[in-house]
């Protein structure tokens, strides 16, 4: 069984939370096995 909210604000956070970490934090393949951030910073170095 999935996570019970309390409230809205509850459920607004969380799903925030979670995109930020699907956009930036997770680990893609397609990036060589890196998080956006790490292949952002890569390119900034290059």
């Amino acid at each position: 069984m999935g996570k019970q909210f309390n409230s809205k604000q509850s459920l607004v956070q969380t799903i925030e939370g979670y995109i930020r970490y699907y956009n930036s934090r997770r680990v893609q393949r397609n990036l060589g096995v890196l998080t956006p951030v790490e292949k952002h910073a890569l390119a900034m170095a290059a």
